[in-house]
């Protein structure tokens, strides 16, 4: 059973989503200000949380950026009941997974949580698949499996997001991917026009990984066209 969070404070909101997540197998709980929300999200961790944006005492764009300070991994949708497209950006910027906005049909969220559901589904065969899998270059190791990273022995904490990028491009070295292409297999959505998206999520990444963030030796801009693995860092 699938423990939903739901942080909103619209009570019809609430009932409507409840009864569908119930339908889905879910077990829901839910808080209406944005303190209580973040302390339920950090004590529970739940499988998924569902986030408004315009929450009282702490607004979404907020706890999702704490949650992913304290290093919660768990998938965010969004929900706004805004149209700018600075909100859309901002969200998915910050670490949310997903978003939906206001008013959106009960298909199109369901759709939305299996679609969730269904990566997380993924992403624990692809960890049984890449079972004991290491990957190194020079200084940098990546466990798959364990979903670690070390730099020179250290860990390193990436959001999970930042995480699978790096699997991706360090995966296939060599071979670029671009913005669009990122979008779709990192986020599994057509997000169009929010490209830089991709490219906040690469700054951040490589400011933990870089030795020297003016000329990278790990993440290589491919001029053009997006982002690669840097090829010439795998052993012959």
């Amino acid at each position: 059973m699938k423990n939903v969070l739901i942080v909103e404070d619209d009570l019809e909101i609430v009932r409507l989503l409840q009864i569908h997540l119930k339908d889905l197998g879910c077990d829901v709980i839910n808080e209406t200000n944005g303190i209580a929300g973040l302390s339920r999200a950090l004590k529970k961790n739940p499988d998924l949380i569902i986030l408004d944006v315009m929450l009282p005492e702490m607004d979404g764009i907020e706890i999702c950026q704490k949650l992913r300070a304290n290093n919660i991994t768990t998938p965010v949708m969004m929900l706004t009941s805004r149209s700018e497209e600075i909100d859309k950006v901002l969200g998915l910027e910050v670490g949310a997974d997903d978003y939906l906005t206001k008013p959106f049909s009960v298909r199109e969220f369901i759709a939305r949580v299996k679609a969730i559901f269904r990566r997380q589904k993924l992403d624990n065969l692809e960890q049984t698949l890449h079972n004991n899998k290491i990957l190194q270059f020079e200084t940098l190791l990546i466990d798959i499996e364990m979903r670690k990273v070390l730099l020179k022995g250290e860990k390193v904490e990436l959001s999970p997001k930042e995480f699978e990028l790096l699997v991706l491009l360090s995966s296939n070295p060599g071979k670029s991917y671009d913005r669009s292409k990122l979008l779709n297999m990192i986020w599994g959505y057509d997000f169009r026009g929010y490209e830089h998206t991709v490219n906040s999520h690469i700054n951040r990444l490589r400011s933990k990984i870089e030795p020297d963030m003016g000329k990278p030796r790990y993440i290589l801009t491919t001029w053009g066209v997006g982002y690669k693995f840097n090829e010439e860092l795998v052993k012959a």
